[in-house]
């Protein structure tokens, strides 16, 4: 049996469709393009912020949930870190940056009843993630930090919040003595494993453990692999990592879908013991795969109701001119696999690595396209609906539309600049959702400030120019109906 719930669902979070900024729906006319300020040119309000350049082109009206949720890069230009944009492309948050460590997976899940914010931070060792798993609520606020047991470190591919609040996370442990004559090492090589774990939210307590060499009720062997450990692959300074996990999903029956990709298999392993239930794809698969069923370096696997699974299929450079992201249905009586349907990027996408693929309420798609840095979202038959791309260097390991509504306990941020016999005023507010404009006071103290002026919200920073001289301004934020959400401390003109 294959269910399951998206984050969205879960909370309540419906599909209402691309708006401008005053939460009115937004004409899209074919091909519209919009894109989020150059990274070399900054924010006037938030010189700190320089997210790389995001280019949104839209075919006809956008539905769906409204914010792009990204993993910025940590390499290459602009900002590293998490990232929310609106479906037009312009930001609405950029999260600190990595100086000291990366950032990846950011994603809308729910825990306890409410939508959170939750992602991966660390470093990157022999190609996978050595961190911690990070709940955020909607002020931005660090509420928990998951750590692998035993050892371990928890991994960027998957942080996966159940329904039971608890966190099914993936980690990697090295094996010595491995024999990986069968795939080109040494007799007595290293290995990496792959590991899911799953940890009890509130306690931090660790619940259940699933090894793929180890496990006593269901070792994965070396052989089923499609990987090759030569090249000196297989040492403890290079271990040959044969099973490399990248996606855990629970299944209806309370067990555990584990995505392997260098197997090209999805495992469903029993909570209650650890054995393989049963593997779909690769060299060994249970099912019969019917016709563009087959997958291969796969990611992100979801189980939902009435037998349907979803993945992304990397494909394989050797024989595939583009990669997938499939719609399979699963019948576990007959054991075969059915493709439904593939959603293919127009122009020709090919992602060796990382991706995403997400259901939509209206039966669309959305495809974070990994290694290639570009999102799209299509319609239910499969055409492009919306199209986004990073500047050059930049990708996210997976991408995800989501509703969202972010409550910043800081300040709004202002900086002024004379302009005539007036002033102009630069206004943001970094990661706040509702503020459709803004109201501009000034005064000649900090204690004596009136209403100067006043303009609609205009991307991520707002420019309103004034008549007055101040010397101090202040900005304040309003919501769809004119009400206060925050005012920003007094600034003196520059």
């Amino acid at each position: 049996m294959l269910a399951g719930t998206s984050a969205a669902s879960a909370a309540g979070l419906g599909a209402s469709g691309c708006q401008d900024i005053a939460g009115r729906r937004a004409g899209s006319p074919p091909a519209s393009r919009s894109s989020v300020r150059p990274a070399n040119e900054g924010f006037v309000s938030r010189p700190d912020l320089t997210p790389p350049r995001i280019t949104v082109r839209r075919h006809g009206h956008v539905g769906g949930p409204r914010y792009v949720f990204l993993n910025a890069p940590n390499s290459g230009p602009g900002h590293g870190g998490t990232m929310i944009l609106d479906c037009r492309g312009e930001l609405v948050w950029l999260g600190p940056d990595t100086a000291t460590h990366h950032k990846l997976d950011l994603d809308v899940q729910v825990l306890d009843g409410k939508p959170v914010l939750t992602w991966w931070q660390g470093e990157f060792v022999h190609g996978h993630g050595e961190g911690v798993a990070v709940i955020a609520d909607a002020s931005y606020r660090v509420r928990h930090v998951i750590r692998a047991h035993n050892g371990l470190m928890a991994d960027l591919h998957e942080f996966n919040i159940t329904p039971h609040g608890t966190a099914l996370i993936t980690a990697y442990r090295m094996h010595a003595n491995a024999d990986l004559r069968e795939r080109g090492g040494p007799a007595n090589g290293y290995l990496l494993s792959g590991v899911a774990q799953e940890i009890d939210i509130a306690t931090g307590e660790l619940l259940f453990e699933w090894d793929s060499y180890r496990h006593a009720h269901a070792p994965v062997p070396v052989g089923e692999t499609y990987e090759r450990a030569g090249d000196g692959y297989g040492t403890s300074a290079r271990p040959f990592d044969y099973f490399h996990i990248n996606s855990i999903a629970p299944d209806a029956d309370g067990d555990l879908l584990i995505s392997s990709r260098h197997t090209w298999t999805v495992y469903k392993v029993s909570k209650k013991n650890g054995s393989i239930v049963w593997r779909m794809g690769g060299k060994k698969s249970d099912f019969s795969m019917g016709p563009g069923s087959r997958f291969s370096w796969q990611h992100h696997a979801r189980a939902h109701s009435h037998g349907k699974l979803t993945v992304f299929d990397n494909g394989s450079p050797a024989k595939d001119k583009h990669s997938r992201a499939l719609i399979l249905h699963v019948d576990t009586a007959a054991m075969h696999v059915t493709l439904r349907r593939a959603y293919v990027h127009p122009g020709t996408v090919f992602a060796a690595t990382a991706g995403s693929a997400q259901t939509l309420p209206d039966g669309g798609m959305f495809v974070g396209w990994g290694a290639q840095p570009r999102f799209s979202q299509f319609l239910p038959d499969g055409r492009l609906l919306l199209d986004g791309t990073m500047e050059s260097g930049a990708q996210s390991y997976r991408a995800f539309a989501r509703e969202w509504k972010g409550h910043p306990t800081e300040r709004p941020s202002i900086a002024v600049r004379r302009a005539g016999g007036g002033a102009i005023i630069y206004a943001s507010w970094n990661g706040a959702t509702d503020v459709a404009s803004w109201t501009v006071f000034a005064g000649r103290s900090e204690g004596s400030l009136s209403t100067a002026g006043s303009g609609r919200r205009s991307g991520f920073e707002t420019q309103i120019g004034v008549r007055s001289t101040g010397p101090y301004f202040a900005a304040q934020a309003n919501d769809a109906f004119g009400r206060p959400l925050a005012t920003s401390l007094p600034v003196m003109i520059a």
